[in-house]
């Protein structure tokens, strides 16, 4: 029986998942870097069965490169690879942007308010030069465009959403930059949109959000780095 079997070993296994998928998202575990099995055994506490199975999951979300008898690696980062997540989270959310501002509820409306109240506010903090670490801000970005979307009617698109999303963070994480006064502006025309239910203006508005995240990234130098 694995050790990864949900019957065998579920709390351990899903939790070591959990952290291992966090730590390459937030860049702890940097683009590229070797996975050797004995220091992360070491460091994440399972044994190694455990964090192949782990690893192998990892690799079919594209988080984690299969090297055959060289191990495992930390996906690298590159522009290409960017501007194909970009044009997959593009595909995904726009589509389920457009059936949630068809379908969503007073309910909905609640979950978008209270959403971008919360990322406006972490938002002003940055603006006005409060130190707060990026993933803050990225947790409350999620969190908002997840809301945006959560009326779609499909948990398998919801899904999807959130795993190309977390590879979308995982470029802005290696850049470590918050975009400023444009990113602000960006989800403030959202939200308005959202809420006056136009779907062609709110799909437009996050067309362009995306291109200009790309485009921050690729500015910073942090794939070149």
């Amino acid at each position: 029986m694995s050790e990864f079997d949900l019957s065998a070993e579920p709390t351990l296994a899903e939790s070591t998942y959990q952290r291992l998928r966090a730590d390459i998202v937030a860049c702890t575990l940097t683009p590229g870097q070797k996975l050797r099995l004995d220091p992360l055994r070491t460091q994440y506490g399972v044994g190694v069965s455990t964090l192949r199975e782990i690893l192998n999951r990892l690799a079919s979300e594209s988080l984690v490169v299969a090297e055959g008898q060289k191990g495992f690696s930390v996906a690298p980062a590159t522009e290409a690879d960017l501007r194909e997540i970009a044009e997959l989270r593009l595909l995904l959310e726009g589509h389920a942007l457009a059936l949630s501002l068809e379908r969503g509820d007073l309910e909905w409306e609640g979950r978008v308010v209270a959403a971008h109240h919360k990322l406006a506010a972490i938002e002003k903090r940055l603006l006005a030069g409060e130190a707060r670490n990026i993933v803050d801000w990225v947790r409350y970005d999620f969190s908002f465009h997840n809301a945006l979307i959560s009326a779609c009617g499909s948990a398998a698109l919801l899904a999807l959403h959130a795993a190309i999303f977390d590879r979308f963070l995982r470029y802005h994480m290696l850049a470590s930059s918050f975009r400023g006064k444009g990113v602000v502006g960006d989800h403030q025309a959202l939200f308005e949109l959202a809420l006056a239910r136009d779907a062609a203006g709110a799909v437009s508005m996050l067309e362009a959000h995306v291109e200009k995240g790309v485009e921050h990234v690729l500015s910073t130098g942090a794939l070149a780095r």
